[in-house]
This record gives structure tokens, sequence and C-alpha cells, in this order.
């Protein structure tokens, strides 16, 4: 009994090592859609250079509408032009304030496409936050048309099992990643 326990453990450990090592493989070699127009680019706050990246995205024509989710309550249009150094042309940008995750941008996100009959987005987050948005957009409506678009981060290293930080940030991610992909598989919402 205690060599299959042994076995078992170390199977689920290698298994989890197998998923990581695929999970930071594919978060960073995300092919970049720079032509494909959608009805709305989504940005996720709380990553550095995502409302930059997303404003660059919206000046270039890729979309008509910018959604910034999660934006602190007290924060304005102008409050973000200035923090970012960018121009926000005020009839294009939306602000969402409710968020503070990734499922309530999902949900809040979801009532503003609705709301504007919107049907495809361009996902702008951290590379490795996209493969969880994606999940949590996607439950929130099937037939969205998502385009991923990923924000590399310098904090973070390509070689992220050589730094401890950069370590424990993609680990823990992919964590989170497997929760949400199970809990959507059982649908159970949380």
């Amino acid at each position: 009994m205690k060599k299959l326990i042994c076995i078992s453990l170390f199977l689920l450990i290698f298994s989890w090592l197998a998923g990581l090592c695929f999970f930071a493989y594919t978060i960073n070699h995300f092919h970049t859609d720079n032509s494909t127009h959608t009805q709305a680019i989504v940005v996720l706050t709380g990553g550095r250079n995502r409302i930059s990246e997303a404003v660059k995205l919206l000046n270039q024509g890729l979309a008509d509408k910018l959604f910034i989710s999660g934006v602190e309550k007290n924060t304005s249009l102008q409050d973000i032009s200035h923090s970012q150094d960018i121009a926000l042309p005020e009839k294009k940008v939306s602000l969402e304030k409710k968020s503070t995750n990734t499922i309530e941008n999902a949900i809040q996100t979801q009532a503003w496409l609705k709301k504007n009959n919107i049907s495809s987005i361009r996902l702008v987050t951290s590379n490795y936050h996209l493969p969880r948005s994606i999940q949590e957009f996607q439950y929130q409506n099937a037939d969205l048309q998502i385009i991923p678009h990923p924000v590399f981060s310098d904090h973070v290293a390509k070689e992220w099992w050589t730094k401890t930080r950069s370590f424990c940030l993609i680990a823990s991610e992919y964590n989170k990643f497997l929760y949400v992909w199970l809990m959507r598989r059982l649908n159970i919402q949380g």
C-alpha cells in the first residue's frame, strides 16, 4: 500500500510539473494576431503596459471600442491618460469599475458586450494571465470570438525556472488555471 501511495504521489507531481512546463511554453509562444479587426478591445487592468498596449491597438484601427475592466473606483479617463502618458479617445473608451478579479472581469465585460451587441473581442492581458482569462470569458459566453493579445512583462523571466519570483508567478497562475479549467468542466461557478 505504501508503495502504491509513493507511485501515485510521484505520478501526480510528475504530471503537475509536465503541465507546468507545457503551460509556461504556451504562454511564452503565443501567436499575436495584429491584423484581424474585432468589434472591441477588452483590457484587464493589473499588469504593466496592458492599457498602453490596448490603446495602441485601438489607434491602429483593430477595433472601434475599448473597454477597460477592473479600474479603481475613483479613477477617471484623465487619470489613466496622465499616469500612462497616453491619449484616450473618450468617445471610444469605456471604464468598468466593479471588477476586482478575473471572474468579475468576465461577468462585467459580458454585460457590456451584450448591451453593445458585441460578439468579437481582442482580449489584452499579461501572457501568463491569458489562458485563465480566456476560460472565464468563454464560460460567460461560449459564442464570443476572442483574439488573445498577450502583453509580456520585463519582470517575468523567459527562463522562468531560473528566477524564484518568475517561477512562483507562473506556478501560481498555472494552479489558478487548473482550478478554473476543472470548475468550468464541472460547470461550477466560483
